[in-house]
């Protein structure tokens, strides 16, 4: 059953994205608006995780691309990266927003937006579509830039706050791709 669950998460992800946007009105209602703004990034994440993911083509996608066609990315670590920590992370920062200090609604806002750097990074430089563009763009931006000017207005976005969110995002990310760099030193001899 894991196995299972392992390779079909996303389908489930995106499903869940769905209900959890169709059911935001009852959960964010009285809500503060720094932590109703980030709690659309979950959804919106799980959304652009079907693109990203479906039909297994960012990780093949990746391999490919910098594997040489090696399984350095396996489905396993990115069910991990993706539920148990990136859904983790999400979930923690909007408890964390909620019971600590709403500013650190910003560690949900600047996953997606450093996601969607990344994304749209690697099209500019290849001149080239890679999977979970089209949602980093639609989805991400606009949703990032509301969500920054909406915890803005509300005062909880202060530098400490903006730190915060960017160096957990980014360190996330960092962390990611040293993982991968050193797994495919491993298993793709040197040229």
């Amino acid at each position: 059953m894991m196995n299972r669950l392992v390779a079909n998460w996303v389908y489930g992800g995106f499903l869940a994205g769905l209900l959890l946007l169709a059911l935001a009105p009852l959960f964010v209602r009285g809500w503060p608006a720094p932590l109703a703004a980030a709690f659309f990034c979950l959804p919106a994440y799980m959304l652009h995780q079907y693109e990203e993911h479906d039909n297994d083509r960012f990780r093949v996608f990746m391999n490919q691309f910098l594997a040489g066609g090696k399984d350095v990315l396996t489905l396993p670590a990115v069910f991990i990266i993706n539920v148990p920590v990136l859904w983790g992370v999400m979930a923690l920062s909007l408890c964390l927003a909620a019971f600590v200090n709403p500013g650190l609604a910003l560690i949900a806002v600047y996953a997606p937006l450093s996601n969607a750097v990344v994304h749209i990074t690697h099209a500019v430089v290849s001149r080239s579509y890679n999977p979970g563009l089209a949602t980093s763009i639609a989805l991400f931006l606009p949703l990032c830039i509301w969500c920054l000017h909406t915890i803005g207005q509300s005062g909880a976005g202060t530098a400490v706050m903006h730190a915060i969110g960017i160096t957990v995002a980014v360190g996330g990310h960092a962390l990611i791709a040293v993982w991968f760099f050193r797994r495919r030193r491993k298993l793709v001899p040197a040229a």
